[in-house]
Protein backbone atom coordinates (compact mmCIF):
# COMPACT_ATOMS: atom_id res chain seq x y z
CA UNK A 1 0.00 0.00 0.00
CA UNK A 2 2.58 2.02 0.46
CA UNK A 3 3.74 2.13 -2.88
CA UNK A 4 0.75 3.11 -4.28
CA UNK A 5 0.49 5.87 -1.79
CA UNK A 6 3.29 7.20 -3.27
CA UNK A 7 2.68 6.68 -6.64
CA UNK A 8 -1.03 8.78 -6.18
CA UNK A 9 1.74 11.48 -4.49
CA UNK A 10 3.71 11.18 -7.95
CA UNK A 11 1.03 12.08 -10.02
CA UNK A 12 -0.14 14.81 -7.92
CA UNK A 13 2.85 16.10 -8.32
CA UNK A 14 2.75 16.01 -11.84
CA UNK A 15 -0.28 17.97 -11.40
CA UNK A 16 -0.03 21.33 -9.51
CA UNK A 17 3.61 21.10 -11.46
CA UNK A 18 1.68 21.89 -15.01
CA UNK A 19 -0.93 23.64 -12.55
CA UNK A 20 2.21 25.98 -12.37
CA UNK A 21 1.87 26.86 -16.01
CA UNK A 22 -1.55 27.12 -16.49
CA UNK A 23 -2.09 29.74 -13.19
CA UNK A 24 0.54 31.58 -14.46
CA UNK A 25 2.47 32.01 -11.20
CA UNK A 26 -0.11 31.42 -9.42
CA UNK A 27 -2.09 34.27 -10.54
CA UNK A 28 -5.18 33.15 -11.72
CA UNK A 29 -7.05 32.16 -9.15
CA UNK A 30 -8.88 29.06 -9.35
CA UNK A 31 -5.88 27.56 -11.39
CA UNK A 32 -3.79 29.00 -8.57
CA UNK A 33 -6.20 27.54 -5.80
CA UNK A 34 -6.27 23.47 -7.77
CA UNK A 35 -2.40 23.60 -7.91
CA UNK A 36 -1.70 24.38 -4.42
CA UNK A 37 -4.50 21.46 -3.08
CA UNK A 38 -2.08 19.21 -5.59
CA UNK A 39 1.00 19.75 -3.75
CA UNK A 40 -0.32 20.09 -0.26
CA UNK A 41 -2.37 16.40 -0.81
CA UNK A 42 0.90 15.51 -2.79
CA UNK A 43 3.34 16.16 -0.09
CA UNK A 44 0.56 14.50 2.61
CA UNK A 45 0.38 11.64 0.70
CA UNK A 46 4.91 11.79 0.43
CA UNK A 47 4.41 12.23 3.87
CA UNK A 48 1.98 8.84 4.72
CA UNK A 49 4.27 6.59 2.07
CA UNK A 50 7.73 7.99 3.96
CA UNK A 51 6.41 6.03 7.43
CA UNK A 52 6.88 2.80 5.57
CA UNK A 53 9.35 3.50 2.62
CA UNK A 54 12.71 4.50 3.08
CA UNK A 55 12.75 8.22 2.81
CA UNK A 56 15.90 8.44 0.44
CA UNK A 57 13.89 5.91 -1.86
CA UNK A 58 10.13 7.34 -1.50
CA UNK A 59 11.33 10.85 -2.37
CA UNK A 60 13.37 9.94 -5.19
CA UNK A 61 10.28 7.71 -6.67
CA UNK A 62 8.12 11.13 -5.75
CA UNK A 63 10.31 13.41 -7.48
CA UNK A 64 10.96 10.84 -10.07
CA UNK A 65 7.02 10.08 -11.36
CA UNK A 66 6.59 13.89 -11.03
CA UNK A 67 9.74 14.60 -13.65
CA UNK A 68 9.02 12.23 -15.97
CA UNK A 69 5.55 12.80 -16.07
CA UNK A 70 5.55 16.64 -16.42
CA UNK A 71 8.20 15.90 -19.00
CA UNK A 72 5.72 13.74 -20.61
CA UNK A 73 2.53 15.74 -20.31
CA UNK A 74 5.05 18.92 -21.70
CA UNK A 75 5.43 16.97 -25.04
CA UNK A 76 2.09 15.57 -25.57
CA UNK A 77 -0.22 18.06 -24.62
CA UNK A 78 1.85 21.55 -24.24
CA UNK A 79 3.86 21.04 -27.40
CA UNK A 80 7.49 21.21 -25.60
CA UNK A 81 10.29 18.97 -28.32
CA UNK A 82 10.46 15.34 -28.10
CA UNK A 83 14.39 14.90 -28.94
CA UNK A 84 16.04 12.26 -28.88
CA UNK A 85 18.46 13.06 -25.95
CA UNK A 86 14.96 14.55 -24.01
CA UNK A 87 13.59 10.98 -24.44
CA UNK A 88 16.50 8.85 -23.63
CA UNK A 89 17.23 11.25 -20.52
CA UNK A 90 13.41 10.72 -19.82
CA UNK A 91 14.43 6.91 -20.18
CA UNK A 92 17.21 6.81 -18.00
CA UNK A 93 15.14 8.28 -14.86
CA UNK A 94 12.25 6.00 -15.34
CA UNK A 95 15.30 3.28 -15.37
CA UNK A 96 16.69 4.72 -11.96
CA UNK A 97 12.62 4.56 -10.77
CA UNK A 98 12.88 1.26 -11.79
CA UNK A 99 15.49 0.15 -9.89
CA UNK A 100 15.03 1.91 -6.72
CA UNK A 101 11.80 -0.15 -6.10
CA UNK A 102 13.68 -3.78 -7.15
CA UNK A 103 16.34 -2.75 -4.33
CA UNK A 104 13.58 -1.76 -2.07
Amino acid sequence: MPWMILVVAGLLEIGWAVGLKHSEGLTRFWPAVLTLAAMVASMWLLAVAVRSLPVGTAYAVWTGIGTVGTAVVGILVLGEPATLIRVACIGLIVAGIAGLKIVS
